[in-house]
């Protein structure tokens, strides 16, 4: 009987982390929202958003999902990883990206770190979420 109780227990927290890691990745930092680490999720969010906003506003590129090269896919995985960002991406760069200069390039490297970051921080909100040590 005690071992049902505890596979049920760990059930519940594998759903946990599975649903703060995705809400995680949709928005920077709601999955730490929802474990209740406040400060965390204000951090994630103002930081992952931060490095996004600043390499859209470099003129930054933004990979698309038709990518033909293997690092174009790597840069559209990386762009992914950042959210809502890459979803609102079009909508907050209005003029497009600016390649040429070394600030778009710049930008580029930003906006695929956002995603990075993200990526880490809902690996980081699955662990809590499943019961991990918090630290």
């Amino acid at each position: 009987m005690d071992e049902t109780m505890t596979k049920e227990a760990g059930k519940g927290n594998q759903r946990m982390g599975i649903a703060a890691a995705i809400a995680g990745w949709v928005v920077p930092g709601l999955g730490h929202l929802l474990l209740r680490r406040w400060s965390k999720a204000a951090v994630y969010f103002l930081c992952v958003g931060g490095l996004a906003c600043a390499g859209l506003a470099m003129r930054g590129g933004v990979f698309g999902a038709g990518a033909e090269d293997l690092f174009d896919r790597l840069g559209f995985f990386a762009d992914l990883g950042a959210g809502v960002f890459y979803f609102l991406a079009h909508q907050i760069q209005v003029a497009g990206p600016d390649v040429a200069h070394a600030t778009g390039d710049y930008g580029t490297r930003l906006f695929a770190a956002a995603g990075m970051l993200n990526l880490l921080t809902v690996l980081e909100a699955y662990d809590i979420g499943r019961g991990g040590e918090a630290r």
